[in-house]
């Protein structure tokens, strides 16, 4: 595959795994336009993308940090899953005003450090260089963008604090919406909430809850998914109040559907981007907005509420026992159902 000559300094150059038995990183190229037609930055991605993995280069670690020495500029878009993140993201992926990274695994390889063991000092090295690489703009005067995945969200005061200048949101759906997302994915995502809440026990954000693992051993699969969205709510709840609104806010699922221009426009103020009033409405009613964000198949919001209230119906006595069990946990560990520093001033 033809590629342009390996430039460290060339964002298309995507910082994509760490590798840590030589203390390197693998950049792969990946070029602006190919971006789009993926939903995560991951290797089955690259291969449906391009018919096998694109070129590779691995730089040692020591380089890396020695010629990018400055902290980061760049958003960092958290989210619960099921809430239109890859939307968000693809949305604020506008030339000239910034891109976006959708789950870049280099980061999640920073989780895999941790939870074999590594020394805390050597996880944060990792993150460091991992955001200081990913934060390389993809043109002058250009942002970045940053949406990492799930796994992340225990690691995200992390994030924020070696990158000092970052700006965050926490974009959610609400738990309702949460759960009834689950039982329409069916089975594999019943087992992924099981994973997730694997992660998020190992992590420490589960406990405060009053939860156990043997706890959660015996729950149902929405209990699993209900008690990884109230651990994710309580940790950003907690985040929001030591680096405040104007570095950490949160939006809804519902927020960006509904009111897309607003919420692109306040989240590309909030991000610090240039994003012109025409180019705001023009992406707003564009395809990102009218297909769906990872099949790429066209999708209505008149679509997505049909599904939703066929799936709500169909398990509805599930869903509402979960609701009101979730709520009555929330009640006890003090948890508000409603994340804090709200993007959109009047919601």
């Amino acid at each position: 595959m033809a590629s342009a000559p390996f430039n460290p300094a060339d964002a298309e150059w995507l910082a994509h795994r760490l590798v840590e038995g030589t203390d390197a990183v693998r950049f792969a190229h990946v070029p602006r336009d190919a971006h789009a037609a993926m939903a995560f930055l991951v290797d089955d991605g690259f291969v449906a993308q391009f018919g096998a993995m694109p070129p590779q280069v691995d730089v040692p670690a020591t380089q890396l940090l020695a010629r990018f020495a400055a902290k980061p500029r760049l958003g960092l878009l958290f989210h619960s899953a099921f809430c239109g993140s890859t939307l968000l993201a693809r949305a604020l992926a506008e030339p000239g005003v910034a891109m976006g990274l959708s789950e870049p695994v280099i980061l999640n390889d920073v989780v895999g450090m941790r939870n074999r063991g590594a020394a805390p000092a050597a996880v944060a090295r990792s993150a460091d260089l991992a955001l200081r690489l990913l934060a390389r703009p993809f043109a002058a005067g250009e942002g970045v963008v940053v949406k990492p995945s799930n796994l992340l969200n225990p690691f995200a005061e992390l994030l924020l604090a070696l990158a000092p200048d970052a700006r965050a949101l926490f974009l959610h759906a609400p738990l309702e919406t949460f759960l009834v997302s689950v039982v329409r994915k069916g089975l594999p995502c019943r087992l992924w909430v099981r994973e997730l809440l694997e992660g998020y026990l190992r992590a420490g954000i589960v406990a405060p809850l009053g939860i156990t693992p043997e706890d959660a051993f015996r729950q149902s699969d929405l209990q699993v998914a209900a008690t990884g969205w109230l651990a994710q709510h309580r940790l950003f709840a907690g985040l929001a109040g030591k680096v405040g609104p104007a570095r950490l806010r949160s939006v809804t699922s519902e927020q960006l559907t509904g009111e897309p221009a607003r919420v692109i426009a306040a989240a590309a103020a909030h991000y610090g981007l240039m994003m012109a009033p025409d180019v705001v409405e023009r992406i707003a009613a564009g395809p990102a907005f009218t297909r769906h964000s990872k099949s790429g198949a066209a999708f209505t919001p008149d679509q997505r509420r049909d599904e939703y209230a066929l799936a709500r119906r169909a398990h509805a006595d599930e869903i509402d026992l979960v609701l009101g069990w979730a709520a009555k946990v929330a009640e006890q560990a003090g948890v508000a159902m409603d994340a804090p520093n709200p993007l959109l001033q009047d919601a």
